[in-house]
């Protein structure tokens, strides 16, 4: 089984590139982010098209999140973290599909910090926490797949020194991540390659992709339950460079089927 983050930036946009990526790289489940798109324009015809069921979360010009399923239809389980109402943020939904628990998320940015957003960011972050905490307490195969908005140590980001004010690499934010994977999460790429320096994100300025000036942004927790079904994960950093591509591009994991 092939899971997938991307976050896309922009749905509609870059159509071209998610279905030519989803045609070669055959994933059975992806998790989207940044759809930038309201509900009632999610290309659902295209992506049907190819071979794929979805279930989406939309918002007009910024963040939005889906989860597709190859050759089936997600089952929802939930749109939006509990612990703030009136949140009107796009930024998590939850499916199952083919008996694991599938998590989309996409944690805010938080620039400029310190500020409002950055103030948002880390009560996200919490509220994260608390749900995840709720999942590994029922014991099923779980996978938070997204967007994290953080580089968890310095092994993530080209040039660490560049980055210690950023929201992004802030203490408090790593620290965040920390804790939440010490609920009992494995970070799926780290898992599998403790010792190499990989991107999923490189900008659209300073010519960061031609010198592999990247961060690794985009993270797949996995619940006790599905770590140890864990037998590969990697990133297809050559999309990155495809015509008219994200700034980020696709990470993914593989599991022994239970």
């Amino acid at each position: 089984m092939k899971i997938a983050t991307f976050n896309v930036n922009g749905i509609n946009g870059r159509l071209s590139v998610l279905l030519r990526w989803l045609a070669e790289a055959e994933p059975d489940v992806v998790c989207l982010q940044e759809l930038k798109s309201p509900d009632e324009r999610f290309p659902v015809a295209a992506i049907r098209e190819a071979g794929y069921g979805a279930v989406w979360h939309g918002q007009k010009a910024w963040n939005g999140v889906a989860i597709l399923a190859r050759g089936g239809d997600p089952i929802e389980t939930r749109r939006g973290l509990p612990g703030e109402p009136d949140d009107p943020h796009s930024r998590y939904i939850e499916a199952a599909v083919s008996g694991v628990l599938v998590g989309c998320l996409y944690l805010p940015n938080g620039n400029p910090a310190p500020g409002p957003k950055f103030d948002y960011k880390l009560r996200w972050f919490e509220r994260l926490k608390r749900y995840a905490s709720e999942l590994l307490g029922h014991g099923v195969p779980v996978v938070l797949a997204g967007d994290y908005n953080v580089m968890p140590t310095e092994l993530d980001v080209y040039k660490p020194e560049r980055w210690v004010d950023d929201a992004l690499f802030r203490p408090e934010v790593r620290e965040a991540f920390r804790e939440l994977v010490a609920q009992g999460w494995t970070d799926a790429i780290r898992a599998l390659h403790p010792d190499e320096r990989i991107y999923t994100f490189w900008d659209y300025f300073r010519n960061a992709w031609g010198r592999n000036a990247g961060l690794r942004l985009d993270h797949l927790l996995l619940s006790p339950a599905l770590a140890k079904r864990l037998i590969a994960a990697g990133v297809d950093r050559d999309v990155r460079g495809w015509e008219k591509a994200s700034d980020h591009a696709p990470a993914w994991i593989e599991l022994e089927t239970s």
